[in-house]
């Protein structure tokens, strides 16, 4: 199982609103631009319920991925995490036919620019004969295909640079689109939503027939699965746990809004019967209420909608061969990174075959179809994938977004998605599990016996009393390492108030480990003796990480609530010997700091997020020559605490402090989010409560949010003697 090195990683350039800008421009494109007429074909006025009826199917989807992506943000998306939980089988699978789909969708939006191009090239033509037959000689499909090399060109510059023209194709198509609903809202017909009986067709709202209003809904739910595909590049979003669900809720609820309200004005302007069967929808209505002036904005609008998908369809797209090139299924070419950190030879094959997708395919209806129930599959696997991780019974497995509901929304994501895809017809049913097929023949032939790993599904069978793969947790456990700390974990309150211990010269770790024991136990409602058991039984089996020259014997107990800590510094290194589950013993490592952690049973997650943070403080240059150097217990932990997350100064008169001074800790106002967690007096560490009254001379030590430890800094910068900060 790959655990990444730094320089394999993607670089985090993703901001929310660069996560905001990428879903919804892979939302709202040729769903809006080109699909309302074919749909209006086949569900008449009830195209808008269609449209609604696809917004929820993709609901059950949406959650479960946000809650895979928030516990494993990696290259790769519907591959990695139906990979991690089904195996690489199911992760193939997901792979190869989720970049085929991404790679269909992309060709689909530029073949639907095609038609805007024409309708541009037809109003140049009117007003400069000349420069419309120039125009024409080069073709709409010449163009979409140099608009695929220009995004390909871009993608090879890094998230940051596509993801910045993202955003300014996205908020120029929202202004837009905001005036089309606003003018056009003004010139409904009412009546266009209850047409007249046909020979064909009863009549009214529904008069297309609830089979023919479930099958359009397969079609233009292709018009929603941008929304997700943010999920392919989670690894290059900055704090992923908080960005990627925002993100992706925000850009669900523009694309309902506007699909809704846009195909709403749509039907109402025009009607149904005349929005059938157009591949220009939107010009074609704007023509009705704003003329020429309305078609060239709508025309733009489109032109910023569909290389939107282009440009985006492009940087999700090609992280699919990046992670299954990670991970051995695909030859290691595919995982190449340029100097600026863009995969660059998946960007290639990606845009060669959208380019050879316009070479050959021009249907955009059958385009959209084939996409459309792909996805449909993979968003019901991804609901399962749910399913498995959750019941794995894997600790490490830690989202920061959990899907509500649970099990029954994922249980109607997994069946909807099967109902639909059989109301779409025999041509996208084959597509489907033909890709399938292709996937596991190239699995057989090609990757199997270049990958020894499982998924998670392998830890649900070991619950059944069958094997399970380890290696999938060690991965999960240094993905923890990697997304950090979230804002409630008490790090800071944690190391600021544990306790401080020294080794004595000839201390042998057993001996340590009773004494840090018989400190914690007058913290904790359990015997010293138990505790004692606890770490050495740990440390026997192989659950002690010792590394860097740091031990972190750790504990989970039952009814305790918040997490504890000892530090032991060791001026002469201790020898500490770790087993494995099958009694074997390694090779004694010399160590000179040791942490004991202790944790509350029931929040397992924050348990392996404080580890994880301990660990990434050892693993920090020169942390071992600072510990040992330290001149108190107060520079020690000033080592292990973040830097922007604590301020340490003294109460002295005449300086910025000195108003606390006689003052219980209940009545001095700090900034927001922030607390006094450690006293230090006349050499004695001292945890305050609120009646805790200040004198001259403590140290204080505060921990607090990020915002609240600078505004302190500046209210006490002026104090010549908070240098220690």
């Amino acid at each position: 199982m790959a655990i990444l090195q730094q320089s394999a990683r993607l670089r985090k350039e993703l901001s929310l609103l660069g996560v905001f800008a990428i879903a919804t421009g892979t939302t709202l494109s040729a769903g809006f631009f080109l699909l309302p007429g074919l749909a209006a074909e086949q569900a008449g006025p009830a195209v808008v319920l269609s449209y609604v009826i696809a917004a929820l199917l993709v609901v059950p989807a949406m959650l479960s991925i946000v809650e895979l992506a928030t516990a494993m943000p990696r290259a790769g998306g519907a591959y990695y995490f139906l990979d991690r939980s089904l195996g690489p089988v199911a992760g193939t699978v997901g792979g190869l036919g989720t970049w085929l789909a991404l790679v269909l969708k992309s060709a689909f939006a530029l073949i639907g620019m095609g038609a805007y191009i024409g309708l541009i090239f037809d109003m140049v033509g009117d007003r400069f004969p000349a420069t419309g037959q120039l125009l024409h000689r080069f073709g709409p499909y010449s163009i979409a295909a140099g608009l695929a090399i220009f995004f390909g060109l871009l993608n090879l510059l890094g998230a940051r640079k596509s993801g910045s023209i993202q955003k300014l194709m996205v908020f120029g198509l929202l202004v837009i689109l905001a005036w089309f609903i606003a003018q056009g809202g003004r010139h409904i017909d009412w009546s266009n939503f209850l047409p007249p009986a046909t020979d064909d067709n009863p009549g009214g709202f529904f008069g297309a027939g609830f089979e023919s209003i479930i099958a359009t809904a397969g079609l233009v739910f292709i018009s929603y699965v941008g929304v997700t595909n943010i999920a392919s590049v989670s690894e290059e979003v900055k704090d992923p746990e908080r960005n990627l669900p925002r993100g992706i809720f925000l850009a669900l609820g523009t694309a309902v809004v506007v699909y809704i309200l846009g195909i709403g004005v749509m039907v109402g302007v025009i009607g149904s019967a005349e929005l059938a069967g157009t591949l220009t929808p939107v010009s074609l209505v704007a023509r009705q209420f704003a003329g020429t002036t309305g078609v060239w904005l709508v025309s733009l609008a489109a032109m910023l909608a569909f290389s939107s998908v282009a440009n985006a369809g492009i940087l999700s797209a090609s992280r699919y061969p990046l992670a299954m090139a990670r991970d051995n299924l695909v030859p290691s070419i595919f995982g190449t990174l340029s100097k600026r950190g863009a995969p660059s030879v998946a960007i290639f094959l990606t845009v060669g075959a959208i380019l050879a997708f316009l070479a050959i395919l021009r249907d955009p209806l059958g385009i959209a179809k084939l996409a459309s129930a792909f996805q449909l599959l993979m968003f019901g696997l991804l609901c399962l994938a749910v399913i498995v991780m959750r019941q794995s019974g894997l600790e490490s497995y830690d989202p920061g977004f959990r899907s509500p509901f649970y099990p029954w929304m994922q249980i109607v994501g997994i069946l909807a998605p099967f109902w639909v895809i059989g109301e779409m017809g025999w041509l996208p049913i084959l597509f489907t599990f033909s890709l399938v097929a292709v996937a596991i023949l190239w699995y057989w032939g090609y990757a199997r016996k270049r990958v020894d790993r499982h998924g998670a599904i392998y830890h649900v069978f070991e619950r059944l009393g069958r094997r399970r793969y380890a290696g999938l947790d060690r991965e999960l456990r240094s993905i923890l390492k990697e997304k950090g700390l979230r804002e409630e974990d008490p790090f800071e309150e944690v190391v600021a108030r544990a306790d401080v211990l020294t080794a004595k010269r000839g201390d042998s770790f057993e001996g340590i480990v009773r004494r840090a024991s018989t400190r914690l136990s007058q913290r904790l409602p359990c015997t010293a003796e138990t505790l004692t058991e606890g770490f050495l039984k740990g440390t026997r089996l192989g659950a002690t990480p010792v590394a860097g020259g740091v031990a972190l014997p750790h504990l989970r107990l039952p009814d305790i609530n918040e997490p504890v800590m000892v530090l032991v510094r060791c001026p002469t290194p201790i020898e500490v010997t770790t087993g494995d589950v099958f009694g074997a013993e390694g090779p004694p490592r010399d160590t000179q700091a040791i942490f004991f952690l202790v944790s509350p049973d029931g929040n397992p997650g924050q348990h392996l997020r404080l580890l994880a943070e301990l660990a990434g403080r050892v693993d920090q240059d020169g942390f071992l020559q600072a510990w040992q150097a330290a001149e108190d217990d107060q520079r020690l932990k000033e080592i292990m605490l973040r830097g922007d997350r604590y301020l340490s100064l003294p109460v002295l008169a005449g300086t910025a402090t000195a108003p606390f001074i006689g003052k219980a800790l209940r009545d001095i106002k700090l900034a927001e989010g922030c607390l006094v967690a450690v006293i230090r007096r006349e050499g004695e560490t001292i945890v305050p409560h609120g009646k805790t009254v200040i004198n001259e001379g403590d140290w204080l030590t505060m921990i607090g949010s990020g915002r609240g430890i600078r505004d302190l800094r500046r209210q006490f910068e002026a104090s010549p003697e908070s240098g220690r900060s």
